[in-house]
């Protein structure tokens, strides 16, 4: 909201102009020794202690005096500059100087701002001219994605959107990891048990049908010594060129990428770029020997390539195998020079799990070592596991938690939920809006968890209609929606406040309601900054909380004047607006009827 940006800048400005001038004048300072950037202007923690909070301890040293003396002083100041120029009032608390802003300043244009905006409300410019690669999923093509990739998805998908509304330019890639002895071990499996089975034939979601098969590997390797052998061979075989093994790669890497699209329809994740290992692996190899040609790296007695990582405190780390294979490092460097010849980019961002801390460190060092300078620009967005309550998973042991299954249960459970209530007849279309409400509840639950943490994923608390939970945001945007309708309002010039609504909306709450919604487009800020969704459920859930409270104490509808129902009926639109613009940016869909 501009207004409070203003607001808020006004007041900065002034306090470091009166602090500047009480150095001088008090304490026979220059006032060049005031450093304007330890002034943060703050919340404070509970209303009653006003609407913006200054805290004066960054000072203390300075002016060699206790932060409340220096407050007290600062306020008697800034009250007389602030009286002259209407900003609204100071007093102490403590170290902190509180701030109680005019609300007739800050109301209406808020509420105008939200609705005129509408879905563009909260957008931002501080990123603009800032072109942004962010690369998530890269799965597998030996099996379908799992409760891992759909945190990775939810992450990758949520900052980008972040990142868009804050004003970068931002293109989503995906890398499929198409190639390598893993995925070799799936096709092992098929050619030695698959007798010509296809997912057809066998009605088995496609990467489903695929991922059975890596599990297969896996069971008869625990009893067959040479398996990894014949793999590692086929791996050859593939490099080489060989017509059977490259056509039975074919056909079933078709198969995996095929049902994990349907996957990624599914849960609304869309990329603007594919790239394949298998198309990028040669070029990251080719880097290779001319880094090693120009004494970048070196070859081992066995013919294997390294690079000697003591500069950064690190080992030696191998870059091509002893038989000219390439590694996951050789073809990360591939796909990372080609993309920013496909789209130079002034950063990239790996979506990847903490598991590839020193993959990436790695990776980054070596692009730099080859004099790419753009390295410096590279970022590994780090991500804690995802696990169940009864414990971690394992996808070579198939005890992973499968993506699908997992979305199916949830639909079921909200399913349940609706008819549980007898609102079969409200929500009209119930496996559609089963569907929303199941992605809702996955999106929010992953995303809530500051990425850098690990997290455990309960499916019923994540369903949940009540507390922290997508379905509760969504709940409250279709609860908001039913008032409007019953109103007769839809959007527009029908749901703006009268121009009195400063003096309508006097209550406590609403006047909590109008800070927080003038507070979004800072949390998409610092959600951008921090490269953490969290801060936009956290912020979303709030407004949704005090705005259930408020509905719980207040008539919209039946309020005593016209213009009082007006003023209350754009406060709830705005809330509503503000709420969709966030689920939007987390990926949890907007509800109108629940």
């Amino acid at each position: 909201m501009q207004q409070m940006l203003e607001t808020k800048q006004q007041w900065r400005d002034l306090a470091v102009e009166q602090l500047r001038e009480l150095a001088q004048d008090d304490y026979g300072l220059d006032p060049a020794q005031i450093d304007e950037s330890q002034l943060v202007i703050s919340t404070p923690p509970e209303e009653k202690l006003g609407d913006l909070a200054l805290p004066l301890f960054p000072f203390a040293k300075v002016f060699r005096s206790a932060p409340p003396k220096i407050a007290g002083q600062l306020c008697v100041r800034l009250s007389a500059a602030a009286r002259e120029r209407g900003l609204g009032t100071a007093e102490t608390a403590g170290g902190y100087v509180n701030v109680r802003l005019h609300r007739e300043q800050l109301i209406a244009p808020v509420l105008r701002e939200v609705l005129t905006k509408e879905a563009d409300y909260g957008r931002r410019r501080t990123l603009s001219g800032v072109r942004t690669v962010v690369e998530f999923s890269c799965p597998n093509t030996n099996k379908p994605l799992h409760l891992g990739h759909l945190r990775n998805d939810a992450l990758g998908e949520s900052v980008s959107r972040i990142l868009n509304f804050a004003g970068s330019e931002v293109r989503k890639v995906n890398l499929i990891n198409d190639r390598g002895v893993h995925i070799c071990k799936s096709m092992l499996a098929y050619q030695k048990f698959g007798d010509g089975a296809t997912p057809e034939s066998e009605g088995v979601k496609s990467d489903h049908f695929v991922g059975n098969y890596y599990v297969r590997y896996n069971e008869w390797a625990a009893e067959e010594r040479d398996a990894e052998r014949q793999a590692k061979d086929m791996l050859q075989r593939w490099e080489q060129g060989d017509p059977e093994t490259i056509e039975l790669w074919e056909r079933m890497n078709r198969w995996a990428i095929e049902g994990i699209e349907e996957t990624y329809r599914r849960t609304g994740v869309g990329f603007d770029a594919v790239y394949r290992e298998s198309e990028t692996y040669k070029a990251g190899r080719d880097e290779v020997l001319k880094g090693l040609e120009r004494g970048v790296f070196y070859k081992s007695d066995d013919g294997s390539i390294w690079i000697d990582l003591r500069d950064i405190n690190l080992d030696q780390k191998a870059l091509l195998r002893s038989d000219g294979t390439s590694l996951y490092l050789t073809q990360d460097i591939g796909t990372a020079i080609q993309r920013h010849k496909d789209w130079p980019f002034e950063r990239m961002i790996y979506v990847v799990a903490s598991e590839q801390n020193y993959h990436f460190k790695v990776l980054f060092h070596v692009l730099a070592r080859l004099g790419f300078n753009w390295a410096l620009n590279l970022y590994h967005l780090s991500y804690g596991m995802v696990n169940l309550p009864e414990g971690k998973m394992k996808s070579r042991e198939g005890t992973v938690v499968d993506a699908d299954l997992l979305l199916d249960k949830l639909n079921a459970m909200a399913v349940n939920e609706i008819t549980s209530k007898a609102r079969e007849d409200e929500v009209s279309d119930l496996a559609g809006t089963a569907e929303k409400i199941a992605l809702g509840a996955l999106h929010y639950y992953l995303l809530q968890t500051s990425p850098n943490k690990d997290m455990v994923f309960d499916p019923g608390a994540s369903l949940s209609f009540n507390g922290n939970t997508g379905p509760y945001l969504q709940y409250t945007c279709a609860r908001i929606s039913s008032i409007i309708r019953k109103a007769g309002s839809t959007t527009g010039a029908a749901l703006m406040p009268p121009e009195s609504v400063a003096e309508q909306l006097t209550r406590s709450e609403e006047w909590q309601l109008v800070k927080q919604l003038a507070q979004f487009p800072e949390a998409v800020a610092q959600a951008a900054e921090s490269l953490n969704p969290a801060v936009i459920t956290t912020y979303a859930y709030e407004l949704a909380k005090t705005f259930s409270g408020y509905y719980h104490e207040v008539p919209v509808l039946r309020a005593d004047t016209p213009a009082q129902v007006q003023s209350r009926l754009a406060l709830s639109a705005a809330v509503r607006q503000v709420i969709a613009n966030a689920l939007r940016l987390i990926d949890v869909p907007f509800l109108e009827r629940m």
